[in-house]
Order: C-alpha cells, then sequence, then structure tokens
C-alpha cells in the first residue's frame, strides 16, 4: 500500500472515530440530564401544592411523557444511524453528514419540547412557588454546565 493510501485510510479510521466518540459524548449528555434533579422531584418535593395544583401537573406530566419517549426514541434512531453511516463509510460522507444532521435535530426536538414542557409546568405555579421552581431548574442547569 503506498504512503498516500495509508495516510487516506489513516484519516478515514480517525474521522470515524472522532464521530463515534462524539456521538457518545452526545448521548451521554442527553442522558445525564435525566439524572439532575427532575422536574417530577423538584415540583412534588421542593413545592407545597395544591390538590388542583397537582391535578393539573399530573395531566401535563403523563402527556409529556409520551412525548418524551417518542423524542427519545427518534435520537436513539438518528444514533443508530449515524452508527451505520460511520461503519459504510471511509470518511466524513454525505451520508455520514446526513446522519449527524438528523442526530442534532433529533436532540434539538427534545430538549425544545423539555423547555416547552418546563414553562407549562411553570405556569400552574403560584409566584412564590415559580421562583423556588426557576431557582432549582436554574441551579441544575448550571451544576450540569459546571
Amino acid at each position: 500500500m503506498s504512503p498516500g493510501w495509508k495516510s487516506l485510510a489513516l484519516t478515514a479510521l480517525l474521522a470515524a472515530m472522532a464521530s463515534g466518540v462524539g456521538t457518545w459524548a452526545s448521548t451521554a449528555w442527553v442522558m445525564k440530564q435525566r439524572e439532575t434533579p427532575s422536574l417530577h422531584h423538584i415540583v412534588h418535593e421542593e413545592l407545597d401544592l395544591s390538590a388542583a395544583q397537582e391535578a393539573r401537573l399530573e395531566s401535563i406530566e403523563t402527556r409529556f411523557a409520551t412525548r418524551r419517549t417518542s423524542l427519545e426514541a427518534e435520537v436513539r434512531t438518528a444514533n443508530r444511524e449515524l452508527a451505520d453511516a460511520i461503519a459504510a463509510s471511509e470518511g466524513d460522507s454525505p451520508q455520514v453528514q446526513a446522519a449527524v444532521d438528523h442526530f442534532h435535530v433529533a436532540m434539538g426536538d427534545l430538549q425544545k419540547a423539555t423547555i416547552a414542557h418546563v414553562f407549562e409546568m411553570r405556569a400552574v405555579l403560584t409566584p412564590a412557588q415559580a421562583r423556588t421552581f426557576d431557582s432549582q431548574v436554574v441551579g441544575a442547569l448550571l451544576q450540569e454546565a459546571g
């Protein structure tokens, strides 16, 4: 094998490995988001909710659980597509880029839906409860960033 081909093969291998590591890191980050004090814990353990608030929040949480399951399945599908594209590619191909784009869209959709869910839950709270809720949510996000 000529030095040019060896270099090309090494570059393709390194690109595939880097893409795999990036995908793994992104997936690990998404899953870690679920380890931070959950919204359920913050709302039901940190706030003194009325029975009416509990009922409204239960409905919101049930509806979102179904949506979240679907969005997480799409993230896993996109992740598998990326793994397949990397395995079938000899480098950073259009198929790999399309799979990366799909993965980013799926992750973005999950994050957007989660943020909308946070604000939907917040709307049920009193102003004092909302301040506590906001403090806990912001603290959890800053802890994640650290």
